[in-house]
């Protein structure tokens, strides 16, 4: 009997260890369950808590953005201060209380004085987890020209043979009888459509008003435009705005005491203008004594002569770009080389209230590196145009801007001019952006007689991540332009 007794105790400890063990093991594997769920949660907080962060920034860039940089208004230490105290800032819910906190990192990207963009690295944690952080970058920059493949200030029609790579945008009417990949938007909601536009027999898409004549939408096609992208009643591009600018960067570049000495500023020529080769960071600038003149035809001023072919200039001086890369030249440019880095360069007259100055594309200007990294913006008082004695294969790499003309070749007589009149191949890398209709090409009916005949035209929208200075803004509300979670 007593064997049996000290059986039964024996089994009852060890299934009663056994039990325990698995007790112990069960609540163990709960608690630990429970506390991952809470980890995860806390994670997935840490990531509301940066957003929190980034949302703060971006309240201050849109209503402090005169106070903000340097990080002085919301507390962040300057970046050249290793000793100040971090930039973190509690977070807290209605009915829950704090949370936890982010912290806020801030780099400020310049250019000749100018913020061109700014980055925020927003770190997020909660006080229960504060080892599951996360951190978010995020660039906030203002939306460029450079996210447009053409913007214009007139009404435009592209031709059957164009292909259309990015957003266009005209605040006149468009005819769009090329192929666009991408949204065509028009200021326009209905527009009078004439014979310069093939409306000589008013197309289906429109409608005849015997005292308005040929009405179409803002934006229509007749061939190969993808309507889907079709956009009307949209906002106004301030081309007025973009002339303000040229002053400014003339105070840049002239020299004390007149002007803050930070880029290169060449006087007038008191001769025709500057031939300017840019070889990477270097400029070789010779100015032009003598032009030879064509017989030429543009569409506002009909035929008149064009006193654009260079017959005779003086000796080159060279020239070496400093970081801020801004040139500023007070004479019509003659323009051709190969960039590297970041370079802005407007031609302009702000002496002489009854002049404006062209820029003249003589040969191709190309980027020296594949990797996105040079940028250039050219600014033309006027016109920025492309000589009659161009390549008859055409590489351009840049965003061009015409404020007051137009961007174009003109129309050059074929039995005049055999030489000069047709040209092969146009490549565009980058954006156009003209006050006046663009036109690089002419035809008779539907026969080619003058300028290139054959265009591509890609955009370059990597040059709003980095802007050189002075690419004009389409707003002046910085917003994000990229988003990423790094570790």
């Amino acid at each position: 009997m007593n064997k049996r007794k000290g059986f039964i105790i024996t089994y009852i400890l060890v299934f009663g260890s056994v039990f325990m063990i698995l007790l112990i093991a069960v609540s163990g594997f709960v608690l630990s369950q429970m506390r991952q769920a809470k980890y995860e949660l806390a994670y997935e907080q840490s990531l509301h808590i940066a957003e929190a962060g980034l949302n703060r920034y971006k309240w201050y860039l849109l209503h402090k953005e005169q106070e903000l940089f340097g990080g002085v208004e919301i507390g962040c230490p300057p970046s050249d201060c290793a000793s100040c105290a971090p930039c973190e800032y509690e977070f807290s819910l209605p009915g829950a209380g704090a949370l936890g906190k982010y912290r806020l990192e801030v780099l400020e990207e310049r250019a000749c004085d100018i913020t061109t963009s700014v980055q925020v690295v927003s770190t997020g944690w909660t006080y229960q987890f504060p080892d599951a952080d996360r951190s978010i970058r995020v660039h906030y920059i203002k939306p460029t020209v450079a996210e447009y493949s053409y913007i214009l200030n007139h009404n435009v029609w592209a031709g059957d043979d164009r292909i259309i790579m990015g957003p266009y945008h005209s605040n006149g009417g468009i005819r769009m009888d090329g192929q666009n990949n991408s949204f065509v938007s028009s200021e326009q909601i209905q527009w009078s459509c004439t014979d310069s536009y093939g409306c000589s027999s008013c197309p289906l898409e429109c409608a005849y008003s015997p005292s308005q004549g040929c009405l179409c939408p803002g934006v229509f096609t007749t061939a190969n435009g993808n309507e889907d992208l079709f956009r009307i009643d949209a906002p106004h591009f301030d081309f007025e705005g973009i002339t303000i600018d040229l002053g400014i960067i003339k105070g840049l570049t002239q020299p004390p005491p007149e002007g803050q000495g930070k880029g290169l500023y060449l006087p007038p020529s008191n001769a025709y203008g500057y031939h300017v080769i840019i070889n990477q960071r270097q400029l070789s600038v010779r100015k032009i004594e003598r032009v030879s003149r064509v017989y030429a035809y543009d569409t506002d001023l009909g035929y008149f002569w064009e006193y654009s072919i260079i017959d005779r200039e003086g000796a080159a001086v060279n020239y070496n770009l400093s970081d801020c890369g801004l040139v500023f030249i007070e004479d019509n440019v003659w323009l051709q080389g190969t960039i590297s880095g970041k370079i802005t360069l407007a031609a302009a007259d702000l002496i002489s209230p009854s002049v404006t100055r062209n820029v003249w594309l003589k040969d191709d200007i190309v980027y020296l590196n594949p990797d996105n990294s040079d940028s250039l913006v050219v600014m033309g008082q006027n016109n920025v145009l492309i000589t009659p004695d161009s390549p008859d294969y055409l590489d351009l790499h840049g965003v061009f801007i015409a404020q007051t003309g137009h961007f174009g070749r003109n129309y050059y007589s074929p039995y005049t001019y055999p030489n000069y009149a047709k040209k092969e191949q146009l490549n565009m890398l980058g954006s156009v952006i003209s006050n006046g209709r663009v036109g690089t090409k002419w035809t008779s009916g539907s026969v080619w007689v003058s300028g290139y005949r054959e265009r591509r035209n890609i955009y370059d929208p990597t040059m709003s991540f980095n802007p050189p200075p002075f690419l004009p803004s389409i707003s002046e509300e910085f917003s994000y332009k990229k988003w990423e979670e790094i570790q």
